[in-house]
């Protein structure tokens, strides 16, 4: 810990990027929640003309989005993470929160820079996102009544992810100037449910595992309630998910993949149900991951990268 100290900040940013946000990985998952997400609003349109321009600006802006949860959350558990978690970077003095709130400060500018010089039309919904973001950082002013009341907690925190959808969803009709495409509401609760999923999934731990002041979902409800509960999200998820594939005018087949797809992802959750191991409980998070990403990109990302490619050949 002292030699990390002794760096400069740059090496020591990078050290702690590496352990609480890694760049590449997160860089490519937002590449590809913005490029499904902005494609689907498309789709719902009708067309396909496609601007990788838009993409990139908006990608790099909701990098920043995903980034600030995770600078936010620094504070927001700050006391918990220096009680019970003191090995973590800022526990252990890595970084500090003054340095921090300098890397918060130059993430929001560099998003209004780009949104400003580039992408004019999506400053209000960057405003939008912002300050229900800041709202969320302070836990809407209600952090002990959200703190006895975990369902709550669990809904406040994952409508971010609707919200920063419409941004993602308005590179196509905001910039167009056409208003919200019918089923757009559909996809945003979509959203929203995997957020929920990739939330409960995280926090699934065999009894033995937990960790003292780290409030899990089956330290909560217990592990079986926990994995019960994340098997019926994914299905309330897998339901949302077929109907927006109907607005967005997919086949029977979407349904067969989206159908296989959820058993695949539930497997890991259905042995942990019997076995009870951390082993398994990991795999739980790895496939809501996995279902994420994967229902994305079926709703979108691939969808478009098709279109894109039917039209270059014809």
């Amino acid at each position: 810990m002292e030699d990390e100290k002794s760096l400069c900040f740059i090496q020591r940013f990078r050290i702690y990027q590496s352990e609480r946000f890694p760049f590449f990985l997160y860089g490519l998952m937002v590449l590809a929640f913005s490029f499904s997400a902005m494609s689907y609003s498309k789709i719902l349109r009708g067309v396909t003309d496609f601007s990788w321009e838009i993409l990139t600006f908006g990608a790099l802006t909701s990098f920043g989005f995903f980034f600030l949860l995770r600078l936010f959350d620094e504070f927001k558990d700050a006391k918990t993470d220096a009680q019970y978690r003191p090995y973590l970077a800022v526990p252990r003095g890595l970084v500090s929160f003054k340095e921090l709130k300098f890397v918060i400060a130059a993430v929001i500018g560099l998003q209004i820079i780009i949104n400003f010089f580039f992408l004019h039309a999506m400053l209000w919904v960057l405003a939008l996102v912002l300050i229900y973001m800041f709202i969320m950082a302070r836990e809407f002013f209600i952090s002990e009544w959200l703190r006895k009341h975990p369902i709550f907690y669990l809904i406040t925190h994952m409508m971010i992810m609707p919200v920063m959808d419409f941004y993602t969803t308005g590179l196509d009709w905001n910039i167009e100037n056409v208003g919200l495409p019918q089923g757009l509401v559909i996809f945003l609760i979509v959203t929203f449910l995997n957020g929920v999923v990739i939330e409960i999934g995280r926090k699934i731990r065999p009894k033995e595992k937990e960790e003292v002041g780290v409030e899990t979902y089956s330290y909560l409800w217990g592990s079986k309630n926990a994995t019960y509960v994340w098997l019926g999200v994914l299905f309330i998820t897998f339901i949302f998910a077929n109907i927006a594939c109907f607005y967005a005018g997919f086949g029977k087949y979407s349904f067969l993949f989206l159908l296989f797809f959820m058993i695949f992802c539930s497997l890991p959750a259905l042995k942990f149900l019997k076995d009870n191991s951390e082993k398994t409980s990991a795999k739980i998070e790895t496939m809501a991951g996995i279902w994420t990403l994967g229902m994305y990109l079926s709703l979108g990302g691939i969808p478009m990268i098709l279109n894109l490619v039917r039209g270059y050949v014809s």
